[in-house]
């Protein structure tokens, strides 16, 4: 892989201000000059930080990429450290704005509006870190996912996510995906404590149903409906995988 550029050299601006936080304060229109933008000791051109007024909201992570004039945004919710919105843009006045956003705890269409290059991933923010609610969001999150692949992938796993969301015993549980692979937890992040068997969407067309990551050991099916029939029926009748109220 080819060296990169000197960042100066992709972000003279930039590097005229001496760190990306200060760029990002000199962005008038995003009234950033009062928020406390924290650049990196270590990379100070390339990476900086924005806290939020609301305690469950992580500070919003701002990179710049190293062959070419872009940056990237992350904002992260605090009970399990996964994202609530995303993007990457060229226009660091759009970088800011969205920084001023998450800073005011601005809601999350509303910080999207500001800086349209957001995505919102589809979580939703659960301020008390409601078990039950931040399994809700991570089915609308896993959901929302699905649909947004390009095909051939969407169609199969898009499927099998919804079928599996379908069924009450299994959208009872936090899903989450290894490899594409279908997983449930008896409860969220950070600890997970892995139930029932696993579900796949194979490049084929069929679904697979297995004990463990990646496997198909207790069958491959035409349908997702067949699969999900039979990791239901493993869920109810291990009693080391039963699920809350299963």
């Amino acid at each position: 892989m080819p060296t990169p550029p000197d960042p100066a050299v992709l972000f003279p601006d930039v590097s005229a201000r001496g760190s990306l936080a200060s760029a990002l304060r000199a962005v008038t229109e995003a009234r950033l000059d009062a928020v406390p933008v924290t650049a990196s000791d270590r990379e100070p051109l390339m990476y900086a930080s924005v806290p939020s007024l609301l305690p469950y909201r992580e500070p919003l992570q701002i990179s710049a990429w190293s062959y070419e004039r872009r940056w990237s945004v992350r904002g992260e919710e605090s009970h399990q450290g996964l994202a609530l919105v995303e993007g990457r843009t060229e226009d660091l006045a759009q970088v800011a704005r969205a920084a001023r956003a998450w800073y005011d705890g601005a809601e999350l269409p509303d910080i999207a509006r500001a800086a349209p290059f957001v995505h919102l991933t589809g979580r939703f923010e659960v301020p008390d870190g409601d078990p039950a609610r931040l399994t809700e969001s991570e089915w609308r999150s896993m959901r929302q996912e699905a649909a947004e692949l390009e095909q051939p992938w969407r169609g199969p796993y898009q499927t099998l996510v919804e079928t599996a969301y379908a069924e009450p015993a299994l959208r009872a549980l936090y899903p989450f995906t290894s490899h594409w692979v279908l997983r449930f937890s008896s409860g969220p992040r950070p600890h997970l404590s892995i139930v029932g068997p696993c579900l796949t969407a194979n490049s084929d067309g069929t679904y697979g149903v297995g004990r463990g990551f990646i496997t198909q050991d207790f069958g491959v099916f035409a349908t997702a409906q067949e699969a999900v029939a039979l990791a239901v029926s493993r869920l109810r009748s291990d009693p080391e995988t039963v699920a809350p109220g299963g």
